[in-house]
């Protein structure tokens, strides 16, 4: 079962995240999510769990829990989508985009 963590410190660390899903069973992964350019934390993470009612017993007891100071939200990974467009910040604000400009007279 792939878990989604969401809200997570910017402090947690892969081996801090299988420090907490470990006690529910055993885990086959566990990432949290670094920003490529920055390398910092996303706030965000995965976590892979052998068996299927371990994995859904650490996502009731643990959603909405507190840890390193934060509530963490956890639930079932959605499967990624294949293909499609990616999204970008092209047209996303300020004169980009759709904005049509128009002559004042």
């Amino acid at each position: 079962m792939n878990i989604f963590i969401a809200g997570l410190s910017y402090n947690i660390n892969d081996s801090d995240l299988m420090d907490l899903f470990n006690e529910y069973g055993e885990i086959s992964s566990a990432k949290v999510v670094m920003d490529r350019e920055t390398g910092r934390s996303k706030g965000y993470g995965f976590v892979e769990m052998e068996d299927e009612a371990a994995g859904q017993k650490a996502i009731e007891e643990l959603n909405g829990a507190e840890y390193d100071g934060r509530v963490i939200s956890v639930s079932v990974a959605r499967p990624r989508t294949e293909g499609g467009p990616r999204r970008n910040n092209n047209g996303g604000g300020g004169r980009g985009g759709n904005f049509r400009s128009r002559e004042r007279y």
